[in-house]
């Protein structure tokens, strides 16, 4: 796959393949087309696929790279300063194909019997019910938001059974022919997800491609001891919804910068020789967030083990959705309304990163709140 240079983008230097960057600038000639197309074009997709992110977290026994956060995070980062959505799309199936390593072994190897660039998307939220059936589980529900769900092979979606009175929650993987997918995804950002809604029908699940959300909240995975497959599922997701967020911050610069100076607002009466106001402060905001977002991936990477307090990684990540949200907003105000018109790249960046940023992992005041009460219980 090659992709020709789109004039004006340049990558922030990270450490990321060949295949990564050549994505990246793909991404970014069809950004625009693809938020008003509302998926992403085929070739995009395959770019994805073709740069490992399906494979990033599968275990090294059914094909895949068991890698690492920090690479992660760079490399969905990458992608991001072409195309918020395609950015997304690279991280939430990588996350989601993490998911699979804690389905019993039979249920991982059904999962991966096709190679270990299966794509897997997943519904954390527990929408639907099941009930127990011979061997297994019949499956009911609808989850909204389901981000890639159109590419999908399988999806590991989130449902309540009983027990011992009440009701928990279990993950169910679930292929492709069981489900339907309803387009419902008509969003103010991230246009070109797809995150439709997924309707299972009295769906029959075999017990071995089940698991207790629990046991993936705490990162007990089946047959891996590999520190990407031990950490918990709060400890690194934040990574994860995140990254995108900082690719499009880095490209919201560029495209800030590339702009005439002139008149900030384009107003009648502005002077005409005040030029925009410079771009450092965020910059130094893009900066501090990437670096918080670093400190958690390396943290996930030292496994449970490390020095880390995965307890503080949902706050930091947050914390760093907020400045990057905050450096958006202070470029897209200063560019005054030309930055507002419908083919302008900054404002496509702009209802990205509040969308995106507006995810459960990225809401400081609840992770600040749990981070604050777990040390008031010390």
């Amino acid at each position: 796959m090659t992709a020709a240079p789109v004039s004006g983008f340049v990558l922030t230097p990270t450490d990321t393949t060949e295949q990564v960057r050549e994505v990246a600038e793909l991404a970014a000639r069809h950004a625009a087309a693809a938020d008003r197309a509302r998926r992403l074009p085929d070739e995009v997709v395959a770019g994805l696929f073709a740069a490992g992110f399906a494979r990033h977290f599968v275990p090294v026994r059914w094909g895949g790279r068991a890698g690492g956060f920090v690479d992660l995070l760079d490399k969905v980062s990458t992608v991001g300063e072409g195309c918020t959505s395609a950015a997304w799309i690279a991280a939430v199936i990588a996350g989601a194909a993490r998911m699979g390593v804690y389905l019993p072994e039979e249920g991982q190897r059904e999962l991966w019997s096709t190679g270990a660039d299966t794509v897997i998307a997943s519904a954390l939220n527990p929408r639907g019910h099941a009930t127990p059936d011979a061997g297994g589980w019949r499956l009911t529900g609808e989850w909204p938001l389901v981000s890639g769900v159109d590419l999908a092979d399988w999806t590991l979606v989130c449902g309540l059974v009983p027990r011992g009175g009440r009701r928990v929650a279990r993950f169910f993987a679930v292929p492709r022919r069981d489900y339907r997918v309803e387009d419902t995804w008509f969003n103010v950002g991230m246009r070109a997800t797809g995150s439709n809604t997924l309707v299972a029908e009295g769906v029959f699940v075999p017990e071995h491609r089940s698991v207790a959300r629990g046991d993936v909240r705490r990162g007990r995975a089946v047959g891996s001891d590999a520190p990407c497959h031990t950490a918990g599922l709060r400890a690194i997701s934040g990574t994860l919804f995140a990254a995108p967020v900082l690719g499009a911050a880095r490209a919201a610069v560029r495209a800030w910068s590339a702009m005439p100076a002139g008149k900030p607002a384009q107003e009648p009466f502005a002077p005409r020789d005040i030029p925009l106001v410079r771009d450092v402060p965020a910059r130094a905001e893009i900066e501090s967030a990437a670096l918080l977002l670093r400190h958690v991936a390396l943290t996930g990477d030292d496994g449970p083990g490390g020095e880390g307090d995965p307890a503080r990684a949902p706050r930091d990540c947050a914390l760093a959705a907020d400045r990057l949200v905050d450096a958006v907003e202070r470029l897209f105000r200063s560019a005054g309304c030309r930055a507002q018109t419908q083919d302008h790249p900054l404002q496509r960046i702009w209802r990205d990163v509040h969308c995106a940023a507006s995810h459960v992992a990225l809401r400081f005041d609840t992770a600040d709140s749990a981070y604050g009460g777990r040390g008031n219980r010390k």
